[in-house]
């Protein structure tokens, strides 16, 4: 039977990731920021901000909805809705590890999660409205951490306030900067984030939603490259 520290390793974890999209029409560039040195998921690796689902994002009151086909294909290939939850997680991580907004205006009804304080503290609720699900990844076997990761697309102007001010931000990326579509591949990044930058470009130059989403799924028997398309028609 398997130790504690290899069921923890082997345990996959629910995650959002963010793409933030700026000067689409011009020169496109992505936010992006570098993970420590000793961190124990891809250290040093140039990422999007992003990060796990906590217990508290499950309750968080939305001040609009994810769009209908965009929550259909999250709730595609996976047992429970986690829809409510994964856009949560997205707009909270994208907050504390940027210190941007992506919300409306508004008191918060209810009790607020303790993840939550600082971003009710803006006078924000949490907005889903303006996130694209476009891209899902599983960690392969035998890495230190799995992460079943849904990435968001998200365009700039959507976000509150100063797109330069990363001035409340946590200190779990460093080096957040505006990087130009056409320059990120000289950065060291995961192998995934280069597949997931290889879909934005092609978003960049059409702003038409796509016909699915691509999902990488890694399990212990095989790797599949599967399309989500939405409940209602299925996967291919």
């Amino acid at each position: 039977m398997a130790d504690a520290a290899s069921e923890q390793a082997s345990e996959i974890r629910d995650a959002a990731t963010v793409i933030i999209l700026r000067d689409r029409e011009t020169i496109p560039r992505v936010l992006m920021g570098q993970r420590g040195a000793k961190a124990a998921f891809m250290p040093n690796k140039f990422v999007f901000p992003g990060g796990a689902v906590d217990t508290g994002d499950h309750a968080v009151p939305l001040a609009s909805p994810l769009p209908t086909p965009c929550a259909e294909r999250l709730r595609e290939e996976t047992p429970t809705d986690l829809s409510q939850a994964l856009t949560a997680a997205a707009i909270r991580e994208l907050w504390e590890e940027t210190g941007l907004v992506l919300g409306t205006p508004g008191a918060w009804p209810g009790t607020i999660p303790p993840d939550w304080t600082e971003f009710a503290e803006t006078g924000y609720q949490p907005s889903a409205a303006p996130l694209q699900f476009v891209f899902r990844a599983l960690t392969p076997p035998g890495r230190p951490r799995r992460f079943d990761a849904r990435f968001f697309l998200v365009e700039a102007t959507d976000i509150m306030g100063d797109l330069d001010d990363f001035s409340r931000a946590s200190d779990e990326l460093s080096h957040l900067q505006w990087v130009k579509l056409r320059d990120a591949r000289s950065f060291d990044m995961p192998f995934i984030t280069e597949v997931v930058l290889s879909e934005i470009e092609a978003r960049a130059a059409n702003r038409a939603p796509p016909a699915s989403v691509p999902f990488f799924k890694n399990n212990d028997e095989e790797s599949l490259f599967l399309r989500l398309r939405g409940l209602s028609t299925g996967a291919a």
